[in-house]
């Protein structure tokens, strides 16, 4: 019997995986790199604006999607697996953005939103919106989406905030491929 000392790693056996549990482990990996990059951004989002939730809309399929992510000020914004108002997220929003639009809204009230849209907003107890596009090669990925409960006039800093956030998502390998 061979005796293997943890102090020298060059001496432990190498585990070796057939190539399909390989991929399947790879794949793994690669999700909970992903899940945790999503997170982190999030939550930092969340913490340098100061708002209320900060969420990632994830599209699984053309123009439908759900929140797949979220950051919370209190466990009371959750709105965790929310499909959102798919009725009013057409084509013509998705080319916006798609060509890099960002949504920023102070008040949900006074801003000219489809009443759907206004509507779905109000039931998630938001006020200010700020949306922007995760692009990647392939399209448009998710939408990183900051919400306040009160109305709030978004500065620069915060849309570049988002920004950043959304941009450090769509370069991860784990988000570019998927």
């Amino acid at each position: 019997m061979q005796v293997y000392s943890d102090s020298d790693p060059d001496r432990l056996p190498q585990l070796t995986h057939p190539p399909n549990l390989q991929r399947v482990l790879d794949r793994l990996a690669g999700n909970i790199e992903r899940d945790n990059l999503v997170q982190q951004t999030a939550d930092q989002v969340r913490d340098a604006l100061e708002v209320d939730r900060v969420v990632l809309y994830y599209f699984y399929r053309q123009w439908k999607g759900q929140v797949t992510f979220e950051s919370l000020s209190s466990d009371r914004f959750s709105i965790y697996g929310s499909t959102g108002p798919d009725e009013c997220f057409n084509g013509d929003y998705a080319r916006m953005y798609l060509e890099g639009r960002v949504r920023a809204i102070a008040d949900i009230e006074t801003e000219v939103i489809a009443p759907c849209h206004r509507e779905f907003l109000r039931n998630l107890q938001v006020r200010a919106n700020l949306v922007v596009p995760i692009l990647t090669a392939k399209g448009l990925w998710g939408l990183l989406v900051a919400h306040h409960g009160s109305i709030r006039s978004w500065s620069h800093y915060d849309i570049e905030q988002v920004k950043s956030g959304a941009e450090t998502l769509a370069a991860a390998p784990s988000i570019r491929e998927s």
